[in-house]
């Protein structure tokens, strides 16, 4: 198994292209909510939501990484408050190909 489910953390089982996506949904309390697809410690990617006047908004965003083995990826919630944690947010990712 290539994810850790207890820390959320993607761990690359070899080298390659992976794509990512993930959506959150942020609580109704005029804050932005700001998520980043974190590599190695990295950002490499965020996803933005900031309406003030909707009851719930969410944040989504996809992209493409190049990989090596071992290389972990997971999300980062850099500020704002998620619509019940974790629980209402969806976090995927697969090798398109090696390298």
């Amino acid at each position: 198994i290539h994810f850790d489910p207890a820390r959320s953390i993607f761990v690359a089982p070899r080298k390659g292209v992976y794509s990512f996506c993930f959506h959150v949904v942020k609580v109704y309390n005029r804050q932005t909510i700001q998520v980043s697809l974190v590599l190695n410690g990295h950002p490499v990617i965020s996803a933005f939501a900031g309406d003030q006047d909707v009851t719930r908004e969410a944040a989504t965003n996809a992209g493409l990484v190049i990989m090596e083995r071992g290389d972990k990826a997971y999300l980062k919630l850099e500020r704002g408050n998620l619509m019940g944690g974790w629980k209402y947010s969806t976090f995927s990712g697969f090798l398109v190909f090696p390298l």
